[in-house]
């Protein structure tokens, strides 16, 4: 099932950050959100989750996205926000089990041996298993991001939301979750994932939307979205392209000497 997105605007404290933002993310792939600081990747993220106001559409299963009622939502989307802790003296196995609070009653008492396999089962993927009965909040930033997708996971998500998912993440784990992605996205989830790495992007994902300014400035794989004009408009970097000749995928090279660094403001 494919994400389709049309007239997407959102403002925070009377400054527009999102306007007429419009495009479709196809099922069975992973489609790649980037773009410059500022340019409003992770608005658009929480916008289509209704958390944060925008007016337009989102349409996923034939079902309004921003309409639905927030456990409803819950139990078709997963979120993985670029950073969350938690002060609770919760165990990594626990804040895995919140994924499945949309998915049970008031009265519910303690998580039964389906929900205990389905946990551990999350945590397998994510590389986490033995770090079940640890504090969530005594772990690296780059073990609490594997465990929030260990958590999104244990939503059965058909819709999975990403944030910067390996910023913490060393090269190996960054290749390990960017894999995870891969199986889900080849299962049937639809999968939307904001990444900064340029090179990680073109490397992972089937379709790009490269956002600026708050606008899309291309949309396609990624041997068209990453051309040479592109990133001189939008990054103001001079750049050439050379194809991976293990994938065929785009490689791209930066010419420091060509480049101008501007300041931006987080999204």
């Amino acid at each position: 099932m494919s994400l389709s997105v049309a007239g997407l605007s959102a403002s925070k404290g009377g400054k527009s950050i999102l306007t007429d933002v419009g495009f479709s993310a196809p099922p069975g792939a992973i489609t790649g959100l980037i773009g410059p600081n500022g340019a409003g990747k992770s608005t658009l993220l929480t916008s289509l989750l209704g958390l944060t106001p925008c007016s337009g559409s989102a349409h996923f299963a034939d079902v309004d996205l921003l309409h639905m009622p927030r456990r409803e939502r819950a139990r078709l989307a997963a979120f993985v926000e670029q950073s969350a802790t938690t002060e609770e003296r919760l165990t990594v196995s626990d804040v895995v089990a919140l994924g499945r609070i949309p998915f049970q009653s008031a009265l519910a008492a303690a998580p039964d041996a389906a929900v205990e396999a389905l946990i551990a089962a999350c945590l397998t993927q994510t590389g986490m298993s033995d770090f079940a009965l640890r504090r969530f909040n005594s772990l690296s930033g780059g073990e609490q991001q594997r465990v929030h997708i260990a958590r999104a996971l244990a939503q059965h998500p058909r819709l999975l939301l990403l944030d910067e998912p390996t910023s913490h993440l060393d090269i190996s784990a960054q290749l390990q979750v960017l894999a995870l992605l891969r199986r889900k996205a080849s299962a049937g989830t639809t999968i939307l994932v904001a990444l900064h790495d340029l090179n990680l992007a073109a490397r992972a994902c089937d379709h790009l939307l490269l956002l600026h300014r708050g606008r899309i400035a291309a949309e396609g794989p990624p041997h068209v979205v990453l051309t040479p004009s592109v990133l001189q408009s939008v990054y103001n970097v001079r750049a050439r392209l050379v194809a991976d000749p293990a994938s065929d995928r785009p490689l791209i090279v930066f010419d420091d000497a060509g480049s101008e660094t501007h300041p931006h403001n987080p999204d």
